[in-house]
């Protein structure tokens, strides 16, 4: 009998230490389970970031994004672990460190994905100076230059090139289009695609059908002023319109038309001239020192 009274209050004590081991295990693993979680969210917000940031990258952002889920479904896949083992805290806990690895590797891709954006904002500054270095202010106002997925455009106002309605190259934008030879003739492995545009208002001449004659007409004067008067290889040219069907601006006003109606010079570099720009693109704070 007295062994009995000893026996009871001693299984009541190991039952109470036994219940509070098994709380402070549950509360170690919420506690750990919440630092996770808002790393995990840390990690969201950068990869965000990262997205709006890389505009001229929508290939390597798109894999991004499909990592991002791979590791959204890893995340949520070891999240339902963690709930059952917390539902089940006598049986075991998680591998924490899985989960630590993934979210560390995620993080590297993002500062991958950062230093990638950087060196490619630098390899466009390359690109826009070699093709503005002999405009001058005046000419830059009514030169549009910008790159896209290492594809230069140069956009001309029409006002600048041509009479309105006309498509004869006018004695003003002369200088101009010497310039862009220059570079054009620099770049001499480069393919070279000058596109019309026009606004959606018909055109209403004799010769000229329509929008599309006018831009296509447009497009060929510009590229027989680089051959015949500033001697660009011609095999290197292709003339194109698209008429009123590639709009950038809207036509409701005077202003969008203006700037619907121009012609596009496109230098496409190879791709082993490419991947040698990219060699040669500096820092980006040296980028951004140089300016325009």
């Amino acid at each position: 009998m007295r062994i009995r009274n000893i026996i009871l209050p001693l299984a009541a004590v190991l039952v109470v230490t036994t219940g509070c081991t098994s709380n402070k295990k549950y509360a170690a693993l919420q506690g750990r389970y919440d630092d996770l979680t808002r790393e995990y969210n840390e990690t969201k917000v950068e990869l965000a970031k990262s997205q709006a940031n890389a505009s001229s990258l929508e290939q390597l952002l798109a894999e991004a994004r499909r990592n991002n889920d791979d590791l959204k479904r890893n995340y949520e896949s070891i999240q339902g672990s963690l709930n059952q083992s917390l539902l089940q805290n006598q049986q075991g806990s998680i591998n924490i460190s899985k989960l630590v690895d993934e979210i560390n590797a995620s993080n590297q891709y993002i500062k991958q994905l950062v230093q990638a954006k950087s060196k490619s904002d630098s390899l466009n500054m390359v690109l826009t100076n070699n093709l503005t270095r002999s405009l001058s202010r005046d000419e830059l106002k009514e030169v549009d230059v910008k790159v896209l997925k290492g594809v230069v455009y140069i956009s001309l106002a029409d006002n600048m090139l041509f009479k309105s309605g006309s498509y004869e190259v006018n004695s003003r934008a002369m200088e101009t289009l010497s310039k862009i030879a220059k570079i054009i003739k620099d770049y001499g492995d480069y393919d070279v695609l000058v596109e019309g545009n026009t606004d959606d208002v018909p055109i209403s001449r004799t010769n000229i059908r329509n929008n599309w004659d006018l831009s296509t007409l447009r497009a060929s004067s510009i590229v027989q002023v680089l051959q015949n008067d500033f001697g660009v290889n011609a095999s290197r040219l292709t003339a194109a319109g698209r008429g009123e069907y590639n709009p950038i601006a809207d036509n409701t006003t005077e202003l969008g038309r203006q700037r619907n109606r121009r012609t596009e010079i496109i230098v496409t570099p190879k791709l082993d001239q490419f991947l040698d720009l990219i060699d040669k693109a500096p820092d980006t704070d040296d980028s951004a020192a140089s300016g325009i």
